[in-house]
């Protein structure tokens, strides 16, 4: 039987979730390829602790550069995380003539266009379905399943940590603070969990969408984001009156020949299927000119589902090295740059519907004041809820507006927080249209 030898760089939570799919489904594997695939050498600083899987002790070392230099091992998959080192080992193993495998969001966010060009000057392979959304198999889907569709739109949960807390905001009304301290607690946020909750992990994953749907890498830079420290439940709270939910959205468009590309916290139709994707439960809503409406949803992160997808990449890799052939599909499923250039969008070009909550001082005058300026910025209102006094004199004045352009909602606010009568900062969140508005 062909056999091919892997060598893993990283054996941490995915990396022992790969080594478990590999020892388990063994037989698995075997029939659906028509081959073995044989686990050379693992590395990591740490090969004492206990895993929990069987390893035989003689694959482990510390040193990553006996698998990069192994001329045995035809795959190399890359579990370490971070760009810098990341970078090094995944370059020298495709100068080496190795396939790669990698879950790394931010390397090939970052640095996805040296590593496509690095494969194809050294024709060899590399895939990154566990790269986005853990087990959901989103990367295959762009690039082969929906290959022959134009994408129009994508509207996607990509982060089971902030998706989790706003869950529990929501139907408990609970903090964000509160709710973070029970997130760290059970696991679903890290010590540190701020690239997750600013929506930095989210703009990573959609730069990759991005990339497959259009054909070309976009800056992961480029792309604006915001996270959802700032959510309180008195806006949740509000959301359900008019008939949302708050949720993490990363959102992709294609417009006038231009990309939108934005991740923030937005208020999504409850009748829309991603209002009912809740506590750490990632969905990627795809938009094609021919396939339509298509829903991809599942665990986003954690050992098994991340492994799960680092293995069907190693399969993928494997059947091309059993037959001879290299990048059968090119990395973004283009094999030429398309025709049509696209760039993204800036920000303050976007336009879509708003909600905002005022707090101002209760007294005659205050709404025609707000709305005045909001008019004179073509800022058209299309719902308002005044709720009564509170104890130190404010009240919360809450708008939904029709669509509207951001630099001028951007101006409006800013002249609007200077009132007088304005006791503290706007609140302001995007809103998703309703269906068959």
């Amino acid at each position: 039987m062909p056999r091919v030898n892997v060598g893993l760089l990283g054996f941490g939570t995915v990396g022992t979730g790969m080594v478990e799919i590999l020892i388990n489904n063994r037989q698995l594997i075997e029939d659906r390829l028509g081959a073995e695939i044989v686990l050379k050498k693992i590395a990591d600083l740490d090969i004492v602790s206990d895993r929990g899987v069987k390893i035989d002790p003689t694959v482990l070392t510390t040193d990553a550069m006996e698998i990069v230099n192994d001329p045995e091992i035809d795959v190399v998959v890359e579990l370490i995380g971070g760009c810098d080192q990341a970078m090094e080992y995944v370059v020298m193993a495709m100068e080496r003539g190795k396939h790669v495998v990698t879950a790394n969001k931010a390397l090939i966010a970052e640095h996805g266009k040296q590593l496509f060009e690095t494969a194809e000057q050294y024709n060899v392979d590399i895939a990154f379905e566990a790269s986005v959304a853990g087990g959901i198999p989103i990367i295959g889907a762009l690039r082969e399943g929906l290959s022959a569709n134009q994408i129009k739109a994508v509207s996607a949960i990509l982060n089971g940590t902030s998706n989790y807390i706003l869950t529990r905001m929501t139907e408990e009304g609970l903090s964000f603070d509160e709710v973070l301290s029970i997130a760290k607690r059970l696991g679903y946020a890290e010590a540190d969990p701020t690239l997750d909750i600013d929506g930095s992990d989210a703009a990573h994953k959609l730069a990759i969408i991005i990339s497959l749907a259009f054909g070309r890498p976009f800056n992961y830079e480029d792309i604006y984001r915001e996270g959802i420290d700032n959510v309180c439940p008195e806006d949740i709270g509000f959301a359900g009156e008019f008939g949302y939910c708050l949720k993490l959205l990363a959102i992709a468009r294609e417009a006038d020949g231009h990309i939108e590309a934005r991740v923030h916290p937005a208020f999504v139709p409850l009748d829309h299927i991603l209002a009912n994707v809740k506590e750490a439960y990632n969905a990627i809503y795809v938009e094609g000119d021919f396939a339509g409406p298509t829903l991809f949803y599942g665990l986003g992160a954690g050992r098994r589902p991340t492994g799960s997808a680092v293995v069907s990449d190693l399969l993928d890799i494997a059947r091309n090295h059993i037959k001879g052939i290299t990048r059968r599909v090119s990395p973004l499923s283009f094999s030429r740059s398309p025709a049509k250039e696209l760039s993204l969008k800036p920000m303050n070009q976007v336009i879509t519907e708003y909600y905002f909550r005022f707090s101002a001082v209760d007294r005659p005058g205050v709404l025609s004041k707000i709305s005045g300026i909001l008019g004179q910025n073509n800022i058209s209102i299309a719902s308002v809820i005044q709720k009564g006094r509170r104890t130190h004199g404010s009240v919360p004045v809450v708008m939904l507006t029709h669509e509207a352009k951001e630099n001028d909602v951007r101006k409006s606010l800013e002249l609007i927080d200077r009132l007088d009568v304005v006791t503290e900062k706007t609140v302001l969140f995007r809103v998703e249209k309703k269906t068959g508005t």
